[in-house]
């Protein structure tokens, strides 16, 4: 008996890709930056599209903000707080009343407190 081979007709096109690339993304960006982005994959001899994609997922973006740890947000919630005693405070410095030496003394004493913490603060954030 003679085999008979099974003849497969080949359709012909491109192959199928292993991993297809059909989700779409789309930004919002100046004429500017979309001429940069353009002159920029030419420059590298790609397609826009390649350009972006490699850019992106190849290279570290540094991230523009801090992120707030939860202490900070604490100290900055209790300096609200306590801003909200001085001004209590100054209300009944206007309307008359007088304080004696002592509170005087211990007022200018967490006045520097809260100056210190404030300028700590500060200069997390530069």
């Amino acid at each position: 008996m003679e085999e008979q081979k099974a003849i497969t007709k080949n359709k012909g096109g491109r192959p199928p890709k292993a991993v297809k690339r059909n989700k779409i993304m789309a930004f919002k960006c100046t004429l500017f930056e979309r001429k940069v982005i353009e002159a920029k994959a030419k420059n590298a001899d790609l397609l826009v599209s390649e350009y972006i994609r490699e850019t992106v997922v190849d290279r570290q973006v540094d991230r523009r903000k801090k992120k707030i740890p939860p202490e900070i947000l604490i100290l900055t919630a209790t300096l609200r707080q306590v801003a909200a005693y001085f001004n209590q405070i100054a209300k009944r410095r206007n309307s008359g009343e007088d304080f004696d030496p002592l509170q005087r003394a211990e007022l200018m004493q967490r006045s520097r407190e809260l100056k210190q913490l404030a300028d700590k603060i500060e200069s997390y954030y530069q």
